[in-house]
């Protein structure tokens, strides 16, 4: 170091001038990329502080079922929102602040879910709301969070009116507008034209059959039946029977996983063979341990598996597996994105209400591991870009549908 400062001391006044405008230009650089920096964690995502949150929590509200006929959905999120919140507090949580959040049992009955809207308005703490798990109760809430300028986030609601209630709602779920036309394309791949449809007779249900139908004779096929039933209905085996009589050479079932098995479960217990094909609101594990052999050969479609190689996918996987010992699934996967999406949001928006939807219009490319980078369209408050997986039950496990037997069957 002496050496070099007597070198620095008798060095030329050119050589110091040089060495100074090195040290302006290095300086200036540095000051440049942190401002742009800085500009884009504005207008794109933030990305999370290293230091692990403290002090006073930040709380999101939750409205869903952790009881009655949908309580498996309500659990499947819970370990879905505890994982993102691991990795979000391990990581400087909401500005420094841990992410908390306040779960209340809605059983997605729509009169509940207005109870709990009301809770949460009233509640400040309440900075952003994710749920409620079916459209019907997420719609009877809406006019609540609404009128109260808080943002409704509902995460499985992919009714195609959900969003229109206003620009407090958003949702990350894929519409039934582009989901079905998905279902449709399964169906018909597999060479089936005489098609029979069994649907929940909800909003959900009966949107969601609307548009299949339209897609399904848009594509060549023929609904030869569509039966609707109530979402508490356990016995279908006139349904069936009725359905069996008009000949059809596949079933299409838009229900959740309890329902869908039971239907798989009678249909096959009065020998009805004929293939069936679902929602993807029945991809859940339960569905395997309710329908029993009588589900295998469903096939159906998914936004997430986890045998999916992309490193988002790979990475969320190796997360829950390592907290939980098992293999994660759709419903995980969508509530650990939506706990992300609410912290960016949050982090951006200064936690304040108001601040939390105009965050949202600005977000861009938010990790996701069902999209990969999540944007939302400003207009109609969703993920823009749709993704979507081809399973089929083999021997009590999902696996990918191999693509041969769709082309070979259409042909």
């Amino acid at each position: 170091m002496a050496a070099l400062s007597v070198t620095l001391l008798v060095a030329s006044k050119a050589l110091r001038r040089q060495l100074a405008g090195v040290v302006r230009a290095l300086t200036l650089t540095a000051t440049l990329t942190t401002a742009l920096t800085i500009g884009l964690v504005t207008v794109a995502s933030p990305t999370f502080a290293a230091a692990p949150a403290s002090g006073e929590p930040v709380f999101f509200g939750v409205s869903g079922p952790l009881t009655g006929p949908n309580a498996q959905y309500g659990a499947q999120w819970k370990a879905g929102f505890d994982l993102a919140l691991d990795e979000i507090n391990s990581e400087g949580g909401i500005n420094g602040r841990p992410l908390q959040y306040v779960f209340e049992d809605s059983q997605s009955d729509p009169r509940q879910a207005v109870s709990i809207a009301q809770k949460f308005v009233a509640d400040p703490r309440i900075l952003i709301e994710l749920g409620d798990f079916s459209s019907p109760a997420s719609m009877a809430a809406s006019p609540i969070y609404q009128r109260a300028g808080l943002v409704q986030l509902g995460f499985t609601n992919s009714h195609p009116d959900f969003t229109k209630g206003g620009d407090f709602i958003w949702s990350p779920s894929v519409s039934q507008a582009d989901a079905q036309p998905l279902l449709a394309d399964l169906a018909v791949k597999q060479g089936y034209k005489r098609i029979a449809v069994l649907y929940q007779n909800t909003d959900w249900g009966r949107a969601s059959k609307d548009v299949f139908l339209k897609a399904a004779q848009a594509r060549g096929a023929q609904v030869v039946a569509a039966e609707g039933y109530q979402p508490t209905d356990k016995d279908f085996r006139a349904t069936l029977v009725r359905v069996r009589d008009t000949h059809p050479d596949a079933l299409v079932l838009i229900s959740y996983y309890a329902d869908g098995a039971q239907i798989a479960r009678q249909a096959r217990g009065s020998g009805i063979v004929t293939p069936i094909v679902a929602a993807s609101s029945v991809y859940s594990p339960k569905f395997m341990e309710l329908g029993g052999d009588a589900v295998n050969g469903v096939t159906t479609n998914t936004s997430f598996f986890p045998d999916d190689p992309h490193p988002e996918v790979q990475r969320f996987v190796r997360g829950f597996r390592a907290k939980y010992h098992q293999e994660p699934d759709a419903f995980n996967a969508f509530a650990y994105d939506a706990t992300i999406i609410a912290a960016y949001a949050l982090r951006a928006g200064g936690q304040d209400r108001r601040g939390v939807r105009d965050a949202l219009l600005k977000l861009r490319d938010i990790p996701s591991v069902v999209f990969g980078k999540a944007s939302f369209d400003p207009v109609t408050r969703r993920v823009i870009g749709v993704k979507s997986v081809n399973l089929v039950v083999d021997n009590g496990h999902w696996v990918l549908l191999d693509p041969k037997r769709t082309i070979a069957a259409a042909h």
